[in-house]
């Protein structure tokens, strides 16, 4: 009785390990701009539970959130990607930013992010 051997060869073995090396490194690009998206967004959410957020200016709304973004270390949020509007008896404050982070040569990985929060009287967001 004859016995054949069955597995995978060496040259398999290494181009799936190229492939998962691929994906690996592309997860290292990528998931830290979601964990920055995930700090804007607990930010926003933070900046509508403060007490008297509706009484304050446009401008230190935009401080507020800086002041909380500083502490997450973002780096990619700049000043013109946050809008702060009226609307109604409170705010609406819009984050639009986008990240680019550099792949294999000339290949990107762009990110498009956007979230808004409503600040209201009484530190509820919608």
């Amino acid at each position: 009785m004859k016995r054949t051997q069955s597995g995978i060869t060496l040259v398999g073995f290494i181009i799936v390990l190229g492939v998962a090396g691929v994906f690996i490194y592309m997860g290292m690009k990528v998931i830290p701009m979601y964990t920055e998206y995930y700090a804007v967004k607990q930010s926003l959410e933070g900046i509508a539970k403060e007490p008297g957020v509706v009484d304050e200016t446009p401008a230190r709304i935009k401080d507020m959130f800086f002041r909380r973004m500083n502490i997450n270390y973002s780096e990619n949020v700049k000043p013109s990607d946050i809008k702060v509007v009226r609307k109604d008896a409170g705010y609406l404050v819009t984050v639009d930013y986008e990240v680019r982070k550099p792949l294999i040569a000339n290949l990107d990985v762009v990110g498009n992010f956007s979230t808004e929060k409503e600040l209201r009287r009484g530190g509820a967001g919608y």
